[in-house]
């Protein structure tokens, strides 16, 4: 596979993306009581940060580390901060695949990027509904 530099970048991010949101999923699940919710989420990400991470390898790239840790928008202290914080993961999930989609013509990259998008928007949108946050779902996601 070969990929132009600014698909890499945008992959790379959403990579990051990817392991941000396994690092938020582990660090809230002692505060949401749906424990299956956040294990599925959870595995989902691991699933994709670990599709992307074969993909960057396969177009040429050293696929990029996860940080030690990650801030999330607001002290995570119970379940109304913690579900916030798997919006607001999700949410910057969907943003960087969108950015992927943005910047390749790949039909294999553009494929797992629209999935990896839809997917996230709709674990978005059951915690929205989960932590009363309105609007439950949002247009176009990954666009703000």
């Amino acid at each position: 596979m070969t990929l132009s530099p600014e698909a890499v970048a945008a992959t790379q991010t959403a990579l990051a993306a990817e392991h941000a949101a396994v690092w938020t999923y582990g660090l809230v699940s002692a505060f949401v009581s749906d424990a299956d919710a956040t294990t599925r989420g959870a595995n989902a990400h691991r699933a994709r940060r670990d599709t992307t991470a074969r993909l960057l390898r396969d177009a040429g790239a050293e696929p990029q580390p996860p940080a030690a840790a990650y801030l999330p928008p607001e002290p995570v202290t119970d379940a109304a901060s913690s579900i916030a914080a798997l919006v607001a993961v999700e949410a910057d999930a969907c943003r960087a695949w969108h950015g992927v989609l943005e910047r390749t013509d790949d039909t294999d990259l553009r494929r797992s990027a629209l999935d990896a998008l839809t997917e996230s928007a709709v674990r978005a949108t059951r915690w929205r509904k989960t932590g009363g946050i309105t609007p439950v779902a949002v247009a176009l996601p990954g666009t703000s």
